[in-house]
């Protein structure tokens, strides 16, 4: 990137934020902003992915351009069970959550064995990755690669990049408030009933990442979960990769190649919160056998901390609205946090500001009953470009 390039690459980085800041769901930010930073940071194949903000699980939507199904598993098996660079994990935590492939392993890439399973035998080159995180918590993951023979990502592309983290995932973050409340008499989420079974979806899934069985209740909510890249299966049910993902992270777990629990939370397409959870069974020799997946609606407790975190409550304020929940008055929450009631008014107010409220009872509301009624999302993720 030389000087004449600059104020292009400030132009379209402006661009850029603009048209995220506009996007009214995860996959409309994606495809905006891989529309853009393609102009100022030249690639040839990448995926978009949301995460659990508290987990750090890859979760949906996901978006994937320019790659063909079937390398999720190659992908997340060097992620999860080799001794890896640039890993996720890794990355979430360094004070620069970016970092290119061929930077990092001094131009030799075979030292990677992302790049000789997956990378390689699909003409790839190079990969540029990051987290995008905002208050310290992961909201999303970005790859991209450029195909062999061409020029591996550069310090300036890397800086671009690094530039782009906080705002993209302030805005992906954003996408967990709920919505205004419905008019009078329109029915919400909450009012539609469940579309699914009375009880979790359950799928089982072998050592090696194969669909062993699955429930009529998991049916139910795979056809329910936002369209993405998916795996095949024996059982002709095509497995989201997210899915089979959480199931290959337990695994790691029980290996001790990973930690953390394993626990995500996805919309469905209605924009119904579920949360999908994941455990590794122990053989009778006492070593990893089967990983058992679970989803099921989430319940609020599951979801306020995504809700508060996307409003932007600081932790003092976050505890103010906790004890606002239980119905405790001023003085009372003034005594518990050891603060006087006009420093605990001053939070309430900051509080109502930031949730564009009026009363407690709004925001009691707003926060714990009307998260399970977002607006409906089109997920469409597989693209290709000419």
């Amino acid at each position: 990137m030389t000087r004449s390039t600059l104020p292009r690459t400030g132009t379209g980085r402006a661009e850029l934020l603009s048209r995220a800041a506009k996007a009214t769901d995860a996959l409309g930010l994606f495809a905006g902003a891989s529309d853009r930073l393609r102009r100022l940071v030249p690639y040839d194949a990448a995926v978009w992915r949301v995460t659990d903000p508290v987990t750090g699980l890859m979760t949906a939507p996901i978006r994937a351009e320019n790659l063909d199904e079937g390398g999720c598993a190659v992908y997340w098996e060097a992620e999860l069970f080799t001794d890896n660079v640039n890993l996720f994990r890794d990355l979430a935590r360094a004070p620069v959550p970016v970092a290119g492939l061929r930077r990092a392993t001094g131009d030799l890439p075979a030292r990677s064995t992302l790049y000789e399973s997956f990378m390689r035998p699909r003409g790839l080159g190079d990969e540029l990755r990051a987290v995008l995180r905002v208050g310290g918590r992961p909201q999303g993951h970005i790859s991209l690669f450029r195909a062999e023979g061409r020029a591996a990502f550069g310090d300036a592309e890397v800086a671009l990049i690094a530039s782009l983290v906080t705002p993209l995932a302030g805005r992906l973050r954003s996408f967990a408030e709920p919505p205004a409340p419905p008019p009078d008499g329109a029915p919400s989420a909450a009012s539609s009933g469940s579309p699914y079974g009375p009880g979790p979806g359950l799928l089982l899934f072998g050592p090696g990442g194969a669909l062993l069985s699955v429930n009529d209740d998991a049916l139910a909510y795979l056809d329910a979960l936002p369209e993405g890249p998916a795996v095949p299966s024996p059982q002709g049910v095509r497995v989201p990769a997210w899915v089979r993902a959480s199931a290959m992270k337990a695994r790691a777990v029980a290996e001790g190649r990973d930690r953390g629990p394993v626990r995500a939370r996805v919309r469905d397409r209605a924009g119904r919160w579920l949360v999908c959870h994941a455990s590794c069974l122990r053989e009778a020799d006492g070593g990893p056998g089967a990983s058992a997946v679970v989803i099921e609606p989430a319940k609020s407790s599951e979801i306020v901390p995504l809700i508060v975190d996307a409003y932007g409550l600081t932790d003092r304020e976050t505890e103010v609205t906790q004890y606002i929940a239980r119905g405790l008055p001023t003085g009372e929450i003034a005594a518990l946090l050891h603060l006087s009631p006009h420093t605990v008014r001053d939070h309430i107010k900051a509080v109502f500001e930031k949730v564009g409220v009026s009363s407690r009872g709004a925001l009691v509301g707003r926060l714990f009953t009307e998260y399970y009624a977002p607006p409906a999302e089109r997920n469409i993720t597989r693209v290709r470009h000419d």
